[in-house]
């Protein structure tokens, strides 16, 4: 699997598209503002001389969330303006993700992204020039020193490639519970090296005194194969191994995919970080989010309306969609389209049951870190 040509979000406003189908990472994005507005303030306070900000969304992807933290970004530096009695910054900002991801859509929305912006800042806004970059954040992707502000939110758990040497990873497509202990080793060792040259590429790209904030799909605990961050991928797992055994698919078609993705713990990300060297830690915190994102109330929720079992149903079937968004383009490259509906019907009918009996959430790891001097 080449990573970089198959792995992006599904394209679109279709119905399976991730524009919308990405609750899930909005209400993340929203989890996690006050650690960027806690970021950019510092980062303000300390670069006031300075008449141009650059700000870098790494894993922008496409749809309602594109434009989320640029907005919102722009909107804390206005308000510190009126504040300091300063006059506004120019705003570069960059957009990157992989070069399969739906860059049309997101040009097709600068003109009421910037609209929407003047409407909202009544008392002006600083000239605002924006541009898409296609590539690998596991490499260079800027000049150096030319970076303010870089911000990543679900993209980070995304690995370079499949990690080598998981061959024996039998009836799994991620770590499981069953993986053998090499290919949890495969798994760590891929994340390692992929976070270290990400952080070397950065600190070429980051000005002295600048920030990332990066949040990433992980794990609170210790184990790289909990449930915190492999249970998504096994319920898929059973639903593809439950097509083998009925032939529909083939058992080494099953045995021979893995999903390029870790969800690492707090202290794994913070041990790359200090290894590596070029930033110093501001902030590391663990939130959670369900994964019926429509859930607000948590997995208990009781309704007058719907029994307990349609909540569960109905929670499934957002999972899925959600979940298809993510997965769909990587399944169709390994297994083709043909399979894809039958795989995923089965996928919510696992999900379902499994969302009504336990507690499902996503764990996320957010990071906040200086570009030392």
């Amino acid at each position: 699997m080449e990573v970089t040509h198959v792995l992006h979000m599904n394209e679109g406003i279709g119905d399976a598209s991730y524009a919308n189908n990405s609750l899930v990472q909005q209400k993340v994005l929203t989890l996690t503002k006050p650690i960027r507005e806690e970021a950019i303030t510092k980062l303000y306070r300390k670069m006031i001389p300075e008449s141009r900000l650059v700000i870098v969304d790494l894993g922008c992807s496409s749809g309602p969330n594109t434009f989320f933290v640029v907005s919102e970004v722009i909107k804390t530096v206005e308000k510190l303006c009126r504040e300091l009695n300063h006059q506004s910054p120019e705003y570069q900002v960059f957009l990157n993700d992989l070069p399969g991801n739906d860059f049309n859509n997101i040009f097709r929305s600068l003109t009421s992204f910037k609209n929407r912006l003047s409407q909202e800042m009544v008392s002006g806004v600083g000239p605002c020039f924006l541009s898409g970059v296609p590539g690998s954040f596991y490499g260079r992707l800027f000049p150096s020193k030319s970076l303010h502000f870089v911000h990543a939110s679900y993209s980070l758990q995304w690995l370079s490639q499949v990690p080598k040497g998981v061959e024996n990873n039998k009836g799994n497509i991620y770590m499981a519970s069953t993986s053998p202990s090499n290919v949890l080793k495969a798994y760590y060792q891929q994340f390692q090296k992929d976070f270290s040259f990400f952080l070397e590429c950065r600190a070429k790209e980051v000005v002295e005194g600048g920030c990332m904030v990066l949040t990433y799909l992980g794990r609170r605990s210790g184990d790289p194969s909990s449930k915190e961050g492999c249970l998504i991928w096994e319920l898929m797992a059973k639903a593809l191994n439950d097509m083998a055994s009925m032939g529909i698919i083939k058992e080494e078609e099953v045995d021979s995919f893995n999903i390029p993705q870790y969800t690492p713990s707090p202290s794994e990300v913070e041990r790359e970080v200090v290894k590596e060297g070029s930033f110093s830690i501001n902030r590391v915190e663990v939130s959670a989010v369900n994964w019926n994102a429509y859930d607000d109330d948590g997995w208990n929720k009781k309704t007058s309306e719907f029994s307990e079992s349609e909540v569960a149903s109905d929670g499934g079937y957002n999972v899925t969609k959600c979940m298809r968004a993510v997965a769909e383009p990587l399944l169709i490259s390994h297994f083709g389209e043909s399979i894809i509906e039958e795989v995923f019907r089965r996928y919510q009918e696992i999900l379902t049951d499994r969302m009504t009996k336990e507690k499902t959430e996503f764990i996320n790891v957010t990071l906040s870190v200086t570009r030392k001097a």
